[in-house]
């Protein structure tokens, strides 16, 4: 689609830092504001930074980990100032199709809510799978915005390189914010983000086969100690349930002490990532296997409930 450059886009010292500033450009102390749980710190963080109300939205796996639009009671989605999501999804690898994109807006047109997707993963999916940009649906740019970021298609986190697109009145806001905080990007960043931009489509085909490899690695190697990971579309991360009655926290400190390795809980991510931890896939297959060896070594397995029924005659 076409975008006004002067006017639909914003650089950004990252899109944490402009997911951030959004809300406290626009979110006033008592406004509610609708986020997934569980969902990307940045999300939640900064509206509460702003003084907003935060009403969790509990994403569940026999939904796929979307959004359940017609469980938001109507007296909420009235009060919703604006509605923050992610797909593909961070910490979930969830993805949505085009048709939940064309609900959220005319969800949102419907109760005049300003839609902030953030789009981190647009590049990093596989299998012919191609992730949907809340601007492709009509009448999106009239009510949202959309967050991207250099950091993961092209290795670049920590070097402070994104931006949002979308609506223009929106994104003055968050450029007026911004002229008080701070001075832009470094101008050798700048020079670097434009030369990854005009790389060719090679480039993005080989991260993607990195990522995709070293995905069906590991779910593999998962699979030998019990869990059974549907391979995801998108991101580059697995989100994995704890073994049985165990809590997110307690599952990531026991292989963290056990094993050395480092895998992020759940509940990290609010309180519906309860239950799971996500793991990164930005290791080598090598670096992956030695953390497979060793949850083998201390013999952390998933080994799920079998539930057993008597019958009485």
């Amino acid at each position: 689609m076409e975008l006004d450059p002067d006017g639909e886009a914003l650089p950004l010292l990252g899109s944490k830092e402009g997911l951030t500033h959004l809300a406290i450009a626009y979110i006033n102390p008592g406004d509610l504001v609708l986020v997934p749980s569980p969902a990307y710190p940045a999300h939640f963080r900064g509206p509460l930074i702003a003084g907003g109300e935060i009403y969790p939205l509990i994403l569940k796996p026999e939904n796929d980990w979307l959004i359940d639009l017609a469980a938001i009671p109507d007296a909420v989605a009235k009060r919703a100032k604006i509605l923050y999501f992610n797909y593909p999804s961070n910490p979930t690898a969830a993805t949505a199709p085009r048709e939940f994109f064309q609900e959220v807006v005319a969800f949102a047109q419907r109760h005049e809510i300003l839609l902030v997707h953030d789009l981190c993963y647009a590049e990093l999916a596989f299998d012919g799978y191609h992730p949907t940009s809340l601007l492709e649906i009509p009448g999106a740019k009239e009510i949202g915005v959309e967050f991207h970021t250099l950091s993961k298609t092209y290795n670049m986190a920590g070097w402070r390189v994104g931006f949002v697109v979308g609506n223009r009145h929106i994104i003055q806001g968050l450029r007026t914010l911004k002229t008080n905080l701070d001075y832009g990007i470094f101008a050798a960043l700048q020079t670097a983000a434009e030369t990854a931009l005009n790389l060719p489509d090679v480039y993005l085909h080989e991260v993607q086969a990195r990522y995709r490899t070293r995905r069906d690695f590991l779910i593999q190697g998962l699979s030998e100690l019990g869990w059974t990971i549907p391979p995801s579309k998108a991101t580059m991360y697995l989100w994995v349930p704890c073994p049985p009655d165990t809590s997110s926290t307690d599952f990531a400190l026991t292989v963290l002490q056990q094993t050395g390795v480092v895998v992020t809980p759940g509940n990290a991510f609010g309180a519906g990532g309860e239950g799971y931890v996500r793991i990164s896939l930005i290791a080598d297959c090598d670096r992956l296997q030695t953390a497979l060896d060793r949850l083998k070594q201390a013999n952390i397995r998933y080994q799920p409930v079998i539930s057993s029924r008597v019958e009485s005659r």
